[in-house]
């Protein structure tokens, strides 16, 4: 079933999910190119990256990997992620695959969750991790600025967190991207290319850190330093 038969079939447009007692989240559902090509380039992924042979692309999540995409205009954002195969000018990850990268969630500046896929379906959003990943994106980044995204963005990451470990109680782990390599040597890394890494930068160490104090109650674990 295609991914916006999915989301559209929901009730209404957005979800109020409740994170606890006292925390509310609006997600609003908008979903990108997600058919079955798709689909097939996510099994191809598993299959030359983690080595596994699977009917299809839902996976158990483990680990919230909080990104931000480099731009910022929303809506460059949202079309970059869009696209079912890879954009021409990703040179540096293009042999790995013509799978599109993905995210579950994107974030405004002004703090609004978009809802961009089922949130156990396998993104490509991390190398090495994908299999066991919720990915937030957070628009913004430009020119790789510590601290760079809005403290709107901050409140709606600690609210997302919140949301999705109780959502998905088998989340045990939170990480910022520039991060991911830490794991390598953790139950969660799946790669089998060794020549296959990039380095990454985003969200950085201040933003990932005010999101794991604001929600230390969940005893979420951090990457290996």
């Amino acid at each position: 079933m295609k991914i916006d038969k999915i989301l559209l079939s929901l009730s209404t447009l957005f979800v109020m999910a409740y994170a606890n007692d006292a925390t509310s989240i609006k997600i609003i559902n908008k979903p990108i190119d997600f058919g079955e090509e798709r689909i097939e380039m996510t099994k191809e992924y598993i299959k030359k990256h983690y080595g596994f042979e699977v009917e299809n692309i839902e996976i158990e999540p483990k680990i919230i990997v909080l990104h931000w995409t480099a731009d910022m205009s929303f809506d460059k954002s949202f079309n970059r992620l869009k696209p079912q195969k890879l954009l021409s000018d990703r040179k540096d990850i293009q042999k790995a695959s013509a799978l599109n990268v993905s995210a579950h969630f994107l974030v405004k500046r002004d703090g609004t969750i978009y809802r961009l896929m089922p949130e156990n379906w396998m993104a490509r959003h991390v190398i090495g991790l994908n299999y066991s990943t919720i990915g937030i994106e957070n628009v913004g980044g430009k020119g790789n600025k510590k601290d760079d995204l809005t403290p709107e963005q901050l409140k709606a990451n600690i609210a997302l967190v919140r949301y999705l470990k109780k959502s998905h109680p088998s989340i045990t782990h939170l990480i910022g991207h520039h991060e991911y390599r830490n794991m390598e040597n953790t139950e969660f890394w799946l790669e089998m290319d060794k020549g296959y890494r990039t380095v990454k930068s985003d969200p950085g160490e201040a933003f990932v850190s005010k999101v794991y104090e604001a929600t230390v109650d969940l005893n979420l674990t951090r990457a290996p330093k």
